[in-house]
């Protein structure tokens, strides 16, 4: 049976202020509170946010650090000199890589050459690996993006080899800054850049951005890149405020519009090219298919084999013919068909084993081993656990002789605090209050487990083992009219910070055609309709909710909460409310 969940409304807006604004903007006062409910309580503010202006992002030159790493990538190219681009291998480093490629490749400089570490045999960031490569092709400057920005020790190494380094990152930095010939990270607190939520991408953007505006290179030779930008937006789920709506609005434009060949490769695959393409697109669909190369294991006693899974998303996200970046798009997306098949069969492993051992079950916590699992996977494994059990989440396997693992939270639960109080059993650890990634030895496994369970028990609150749906504001179907609609679609894109509304709607029935669709029947579709308004029917789809499909069916009415959605099909542009809940009325 799935968790119950608890529905709570936001504090709604001011009346007078919301009043004000539905007056001033001529929309829906429903919409003037959503405005109101996201800080924007001026005319002035609402309009800045209903057209975002590229005119308003901020001057590259505000971040510290940009003058000295424009200034070192002049020189490189006015020497020739050879430059390696490095970045991450997840989505945000790999489309921050194929970004400053670009660039480069565009004004000209062609003694280029990009890095992506193996997620195996390198791990995370900066690699000596990598280094020793860059020296032995000649390198003289690597611009590392979406990490470095705590590799003090790595660029001193590279140094004595003759590698400069200009790091391009937006995680938190340690009290040492690596002695890099420049450090751009919006999170130094010797930063007074104005704007610290930029992606990886997003850094590596700004220093594209300030070296055209040094060299008079019309900045509409730049936006073009915003379709790799918005798709790093998205997938490394950074709030979608300030700088990042502007940018990524811009690049759901060229997205749609005119994306380049790798990425319209994926589209294709994805079967997107025949709708608007929105951030969710992107995370559900886009940015999977990119994160699996990383997360694949190469063959490592294939000569021929590329660096690195992510290596191949690089290659396909530069590609300039269409005919190979549709090859190389079917290969990312093979390598996504297996990183499915691969987590569906440890995620039922992980849940087989849980539902076996009662006290395991019982905890506020689940922290669950197996050496054979995939390393580059159970990041996810960890996600879907709390999908179903929802409560702090710690998947381990083995690597390279030592047990890694990542971690996830659920909302107000500081996961990093957790694995901290266990850091004297960890070889290393990192992350943030809701996902973690850690190592040890695997004879700390069991104490890890037990005092790690511990501390959660000890500390979590009991609401936060209960899901909570958000709701915005609660509305009448015949307040869904086509004008409203309209005027909704004008807050997207949605994501943190600005998330899609949920709205909710009280006593909704149907009249006896609701549906379970897919596969194995999973997902619940109705027609709803109001009993106040009869005449207003909407149509509805419950994802993985399957279990009040009689009650349903039978004509008894529900509460609902949903966002509003277009469903685009055979051609067709329909209104569909994406249901989050459903509760039986029982006595009402």
């Amino acid at each position: 049976m799935p968790i119950e969940k608890r529905w709570v409304v936001k504090p709604q807006g001011d009346p007078a202020t919301v009043a004000m604004l539905a007056a001033a903007l001529r929309i829906s006062p429903v919409l003037a509170n959503l405005l109101v409910q996201r800080g924007i309580d001026t005319v002035e503010k609402a309009e800045k946010f209903f057209k975002p202006n590229l005119a308003d992002l901020h001057d590259p030159f505000l971040m510290k650090d940009m003058e000295k790493a424009v200034e070192r990538v002049e020189r490189a190219v006015a020497n020739n000199e050879k430059i390696m681009v490095y970045g991450d291998y997840d989505v945000d480093g790999c489309t921050a890589v194929a970004l400053v490629y670009k660039f480069l490749r565009q004004i000209g400089h062609k003694n280029l050459m990009f890095y992506i570490p193996d997620r195996y045999t390198e791990g995370y960031g900066i690699s000596i690996k990598g280094i020793d490569l860059a020296a032995r092709k000649g390198v003289g400057l690597i611009i590392a993006l979406d990490c470095g920005i705590k590799a003090t020790e790595k660029v001193v190494y590279a140094k004595t080899k003759g590698v400069d380094f200009i790091i391009c990152d937006h995680h938190l930095p340690a009290e040492e800054i690596p002695k890099a010939v420049a450090v751009l990270d919006p999170k130094r607190v010797d930063c007074s850049y104005p704007f610290d939520e930029l992606s990886g991408c997003g850094v590596g953007f700004k220093l594209v951005q300030a070296y055209a505006q040094k060299n008079n290179i019309p900045f509409e030779q730049v936006v073009p890149l915003l379709d790799l930008l918005v798709v790093s937006i998205a997938s490394d789920i950074v709030p979608l405020v300030g700088e990042n709506r502007i940018l990524a609005y811009f690049g759901l434009k060229y997205l749609n519009r005119e994306p380049s060949k790798g990425l319209l490769s994926i589209i294709k695959i994805c079967g997107l090219d025949k709708h608007n393409i929105t951030i969710d697109d992107i995370v559900f669909k886009i940015g999977p298919r990119i994160n699996a190369a990383g997360r694949m294991r190469m063959d490592e006693n294939d000569e021929n084999a590329s660096p690195s899974g992510g290596h191949a998303a690089v290659e396909l996200l530069i590609e300039g013919n269409e005919s190979i970046a549709e090859e190389f798009g079917s290969v990312i997306d093979a390598y996504n068909q297996d990183r499915k098949s691969i987590d569906r069969s440890v995620t039922q492993e992980a849940h087989d084993f849980i539902e076996h051992n009662p006290a395991m079950k019982a905890l506020k916590s689940t922290v669950i081993y197996n050496p054979r699992w995939m390393k580059g996977i159970v990041g996810i494994v960890a996600s879907r656990l709390i999908e179903t059990y929802y409560r702090p989440t710690v998947v381990l396997t083995m690597s390279n002789g030592y047990v890694t693992g990542s971690a996830r939270s659920v909302p107000g639960f500081d996961l990093y605090q957790a694995v901290e109080s266990c850091s004297d059993l960890l070889e290393n650890f990192g992350g943030h209050m809701y996902a973690a990634g850690l190592t040890m030895r695997p004879e700390n496994v069991g104490e890890f487990t037990r005092r790690f369970n511990a501390y959660v028990e000890e500390n979590i609150d009991p609401q936060m083992l209960v899901p909570q749906v958000d709701i915005d504001s609660e509305l009448l179907f015949s307040d869904i009219t086509p004008t409203f609609r309209k005027d909704l679609n004008r807050f997207q894109p949605f994501g943190p910070g600005n998330t899609a509304p949920v709205f909710a709607t009280c006593g909704v029935s149907n009249h006896g055609d609701a549906k379970l669709v897919g596969v194995e029947c999973e997902h619940l579709r109705m027609d709803l309709m109001q009993r106040q308004k009869p005449n207003t029917k909407i149509q509805a789809i419950a994802f993985q909710q399957p279990t009040h499909y009689e009650w349903v069916r039978s004509g008894r009415p529900v509460d609902v909460c949903y966002q509003i959605v277009e469903n685009h099909y055979r051609g067709m542009v329909t209104t569909q409310l994406r249901i989050k809940d459903i509760k039986p009325v029982l006595n009402r």
